[in-house]
């Protein structure tokens, strides 16, 4: 598929794009220094995100970085043909930061399918599958291995170097469904949940927590095992936090695609699809949605204020979802300009995480 309505790359510029590269790695670099984690993401021949490698990210703040954690969520490994190379790929950066990775695999969205050339049935299936290869590669230790499985043949692995973490870095998925969060608790992983808000979030998290339970666990999830991400934007006055928040629902406004690259046949599931029908929403926006900042501040999707008020917005979103132990703070997207990201970095590393402390939330700068 080859459409017009996408924005073509003659728009993009180098001399631009540049400058944003090193702006984007300078402000992680702050938030190393702030006590921040780092989470990275990526996407595809899209203009909201330019990030279109998250490995290389990663590998570079590897080496810039001391303190924080990197997570990567994530690698589309459905969209990728192998699984061995992202194990490398993975392993070398964990032994580049000593031990500091957090790795995270998603499904891909679904614009990005063409993009990739690939095919939007079965995703669910080829990444699980991928992620059996993945971790089969990082345990073994005895020499060469065969693999073969529906999707993908491997005669021969027996990857160089190890993780560093042993017997591998963390695991993160993502998912907003609850079909998707189930099996995520089934398997142990960390469950990465994005602008889902209030009821949308609690919903996602009890199903996580029946995989869990259902894979025979015993006791309550930890809560290091859930993280939600909003935009936040942290400021000295309510009128600073708002008009920095605003500039950060450029994303919301903007990541807008025709219906045939949001839902792509066999993407979505055959009830998400009647849902789709009956409702007029594909995912969890209607046809023609234009954000509003109140009503995203009452949604759970946007924390914004002073650290005082943001303290308060996300210990009541907490409270309602039944606790969570990462927040992937979405902290700097549009016309934030770079001093602005910096003073809520500040802010937040400062006089917001200190409060958050007693929720045991972790924190994560996202970008």
């Amino acid at each position: 598929v080859c459409s017009s309505d996408l924005l073509a790359n003659k728009y993009f510029d180098p001399a631009i794009g540049a400058d944003l590269y090193n702006r984007y790695l300078d402000e992680h670099c702050l938030a190393d220094e702030l006590g921040l984690d780092i989470m990275l993401n990526e996407h595809h021949q899209t203009p909201t995100c330019i990030n279109a490698c998250a490995p290389l990210t990663a590998a570079v703040l590897a080496r810039q970085t001391r303190r924080a954690r990197i997570c990567i969520l994530g690698n589309p490994i459905s969209n990728r043909n192998d699984p061995v190379r992202i194990a490398e790929e993975m392993a070398m950066i964990d032994c580049i930061s000593r031990g500091r990775l957090e790795c995270g695999f998603v499904r891909s969205v679904p614009y990005e399918i063409p993009a990739a050339n690939s095919n939007p049935t079965r995703m669910n299936e080829r990444m699980y599958e991928a992620l059996d290869l993945i971790k089969a590669a990082w345990t073994h230790h005895d020499g060469p291995f065969t693999f073969e499985g529906r999707f993908h043949h491997h005669r021969c692995v027996n990857i160089w170097p190890r993780p560093y973490q042993q017997p591998h870095p963390p695991i993160w998925i993502s998912s907003t469904s609850p079909d998707g969060a189930a099996r995520v608790g089934e398997g142990g992983y960390t469950l990465g949940c994005f602008h889902t808000g209030f009821d949308g979030t609690r919903a996602v998290f009890n199903y996580y927590r029946e995989g869990w339970a259902k894979a025979g666990r015993k006791g309550p999830v930890p809560l290091d095992r859930l993280g939600y991400s909003a935009l936040m934007y942290v400021g000295d006055t309510e009128e600073e936090g708002r008009a920095g928040a605003q500039k950060l629902l450029w994303y919301l406004s903007h990541n807008k695609l025709p219906v045939y690259f949001k839902n792509p046949p066999g993407y979505n599931s055959i009830d998400a699809n009647v849902k789709a029908m009956r409702t007029g929403k594909v995912g969890t926006r209607e046809a023609g949605f234009v954000p509003n900042l109140d009503h995203e501040i009452e949604n759970g999707t946007v924390f914004c204020g002073t650290p005082d008020t943001v303290y308060k917005q996300i210990k009541k979103f907490y409270d309602h979802v039944g606790g969570f132990g990462h927040l992937l703070s979405m902290g700097q997207a549009g016309f934030l300009e770079h001093d602005e990201t910096v003073k809520s970095l500040k802010l937040q590393a400062k006089e917001l995480y200190p409060m958050l402390r007693e929720l045991k939330v972790t924190r994560e700068a996202a970008e």
